[in-house]
């Protein structure tokens, strides 16, 4: 059998092939720290289930619109206006099959064959997947921690090419938590848009930020209103196994990201999309925001532990549940390190590989994502290990 070139070509996702290998271990009995999947571990509001369990047993389900049910799109028009100040018609948001969707479709919207995309080394490892599937080339440009691992104007400037046809921007980053200041994102989106280019900014992990409860981080779309912004139900509100996720488009773009869905996936789920709107119940958000609080007290754990242990995080997170660790010092690759550890002290983290080219092989992403008493474990346990390094 002949698979494609692109087939082919896609790299391996090294987190899950560490969780496979985790997962191997605890069938053999071995107590596994998962330390590398960005997966939450309170779940869905309670709210969110009981109507799930209600509709399942009671409601029809059928098709909705491709582009959502009608009353979400509003549930989550209220939400920015709560949330972020910000006024939004309903009509510009498109509910997606989770956020991988989302992607799916502005790729396809926007990316024609040979059309160079830029975005930050490290990044998401999926993001480039999508622009490649649609014959686009991914310009990544390296970032260290003097940028805090972000694009800057200094760096899209320097990269900018004549073939560049679209900026991608995450903040806060997956990997390093890292966001950009609200003056850097402007500046960047409105040189992009001089050069004719369009703006995907994913803020996945927006509302996860570290800053102070009645704080709230700036979304792109309060500074670039013809942004295209990738949003989910999986971080904040717990929903990752949902598939819920959700974009805002400027109107222009609703009717052929209607026509895309409706090729593509025909609608998100039904069942999932009528229980997330009790997501923004005042419940709900109250319980969400006192999960946020709680990963601000993993993330403290996590940083005093790690130097406890003498692993280095060059930059903090401001957002996320992800620290970047520098392993340089102990004179292993990130795979090395991460295999030695899995195997050795039975802690499962992600090697940088997979975020970029650029140093990847370099640092080791932690996800905080745990309850503190596995996250207090997995530190003692790295520790050990590197004691051993040092023995």
């Amino acid at each position: 059998m002949k698979y494609s070139q692109r087939a082919q070509a896609i790299s391996p996702f090294f987190a899950m092939a560490f969780s496979e290998k985790a997962s191997r271990l605890e069938a053999q009995g071995k107590h596994v720290i998962r330390l590398n999947i960005g997966e939450p571990d309170f779940g869905a509001p309670p709210d969110v289930l009981l109507a799930m369990q209600d509709l399942a047993s009671n409601a029809p389900l059928p098709y909705t619109s491709a582009l959502g049910l009608p009353e979400l799109r509003t549930a989550i028009a209220g939400f920015y206006q709560t949330t972020h100040q910000i006024k939004l018609d309903p009509k510009r948001i498109v509910v997606t099959a989770g956020a991988s969707a989302a992607l799916l479709l502005l790729s396809a919207a926007f990316v024609d064959e040979g059309d160079s995309v830029i975005m930050a080394d490290p990044s998401y490892p999926c993001n480039k997947q999508f622009i490649k599937s649609f014959g686009g080339k991914v310009q990544l440009v390296p970032t260290q921690a003097n940028s805090r691992f972000q694009l800057n104007m200094e760096l899209l400037k320097q990269h900018w090419q004549p073939g560049t046809r679209g900026l991608m921007l995450a903040t806060p980053s997956n990997p390093t938590g890292t966001a950009v200041a609200a003056d850097e994102l402007a500046a960047m989106c409105q040189f992009a848009r001089s050069k004719g280019a369009w703006r995907i900014v994913d803020e996945i992990y927006l509302n996860l930020h570290h800053g102070e409860a009645d704080s709230q981080p700036t979304s792109v779309l309060a500074l670039d209103d013809e942004a295209f912004v990738i949003n989910s139900f999986s971080k904040y509100f717990g929903m990752t196994g949902w598939r819920l996720g959700w974009c805002v488009v400027p109107e222009r773009a609703v009717d052929i990201m209607e026509r895309l869905a409706q090729n593509y996936y025909i609608c998100p789920s039904t069942l999932a999309q009528k229980a997330a709107l009790q997501c923004f119940t005042p419940n709900s958000i109250a319980l969400c925001e006192s999960r946020r609080a709680s990963l601000i007290s993993r993330k403290k754990l996590v940083l005093v532990g790690l130097q406890k242990c003498s692993l280095y995080v060059p930059v903090q997170p401001d957002g996320a549940f992800y620290v970047y660790i520098d392993v340089s010092s102990t004179g292993l690759s990130a795979m090395n390190f991460c295999e030695r550890v899995l195997q050795e002290v039975h802690v499962s983290l992600t090697p940088g590989n997979d975020f970029g080219e650029y140093q990847g092989d370099q640092y080791v992403r932690l996800s905080f994502a745990s309850a503190e008493s596995e996250l207090e474990e997995g530190l003692r346990r790295l520790a050990i290990f590197m004691n051993s390094l040092n023995s």
